[in-house]
């Protein structure tokens, strides 16, 4: 893991969910997840869109041409840590497609405009994701 991502990790933890430098004012989560081919936790600081009490992120990794580890992580084993604030539960991870896929992912450019320049910079359909709770 980058050190990058160490520190918002940290900062996340200490503050209750809440982070600054670039993300400050961002909703912000913390999704820990199994590796696909390790099987070791794996926890990554993401953005997200709460969407009727769910929680939903979106695999852009900045533009790049090919999606993000925990993608492939949640696509193997679907089940989810989640920390958001000072709450932590267990998800299920789901793929959202089609229209409902395309609302989302309007509503995540509406608020974070840079979410449409990572879809321009790259040829791939940006997965989205929905972070339901387990009972």
């Amino acid at each position: 893991m980058s050190d990058f991502n160490i520190a918002i990790i940290e900062e996340f933890r200490a503050n209750a969910g809440k982070v600054g430098g670039n993300f400050e004012g961002a909703p912000m989560v913390l999704i820990t997840t199994t590796g696909a081919k390790s099987g070791q936790a794996r926890t990554s600081p993401l953005v997200y869109l709460p969407d009727n009490g769910r929680v939903v992120i979106f695999a852009s990794k900045a533009g790049a041409p090919t999606n993000p580890d925990w993608y492939h992580n949640l696509k193997a084993n679907p089940t989810v840590t989640v920390e958001v604030g000072p709450e932590k539960y267990e998800a299920t991870a789901s793929e959202i497609t089609g229209d409902e896929r395309d609302r989302l992912f309007a509503a995540q450019v509406a608020v974070m405009p840079g979410f449409q320049t990572y879809a321009e910079n790259t040829t791939r359909l940006i997965p989205v994701i929905a972070l339901d709770r387990v009972n």
